[in-house]
């Protein structure tokens, strides 16, 4: 299995080369040495809800500063170490094949500690007229 994560990953990494995404009506700046591709995205059975998957991967040492979405992120790191702190909790380190939940609005950051790329599959359950992303001030 995660001999073909990481087949797909780098597949869709050159197929969409690490373009930035569109998310709700507002570009969102592609912030250096991270790298995000849109897998799907669909309406779910609530209304106003969907659902939307990301390949999100870290160049070396590259931080995402704290950070909230309008639902819930449910991550699957893919490749590398990737430490997440989530606001007023100690730091967690995780690992190829470890998985991640953080509720809606719960403002977090994440960093790649080690040398190579770090990537996580992000799966958001989302309001979808709030933007998917909005950088803590």
């Amino acid at each position: 299995m995660k001999t073909i994560i990481k087949k797909n990953l780098h597949s869709a990494m050159s197929l969409f080369g690490f373009a930035a995404l569109t998310f709700t009506g507002s570009a969102m700046a592609q912030q250096s040495g991270v790298h995000r591709t849109e897998l799907q995205r669909h309406d779910l059975s609530i209304p106003g809800r969907e659902a939307v998957q990301v390949i999100v991967a870290l160049d070396p040492g590259t931080k995402v500063g704290f950070h909230s979405h309008p639902g819930e992120e449910i991550i699957y790191v893919t490749e590398g170490i990737l430490e997440y702190t989530i606001e007023g909790k100690p730091p967690i380190t995780l690992k190829v094949g470890d998985v991640l939940f953080i509720p809606a609005g719960t403002y977090h950051a994440a960093v790649n500690k080690g040398n190579v790329i770090g990537a996580e599959l992000a799966t958001y359950i989302v309001d979808k007229s709030k933007p998917i992303l909005v950088m803590k001030k």
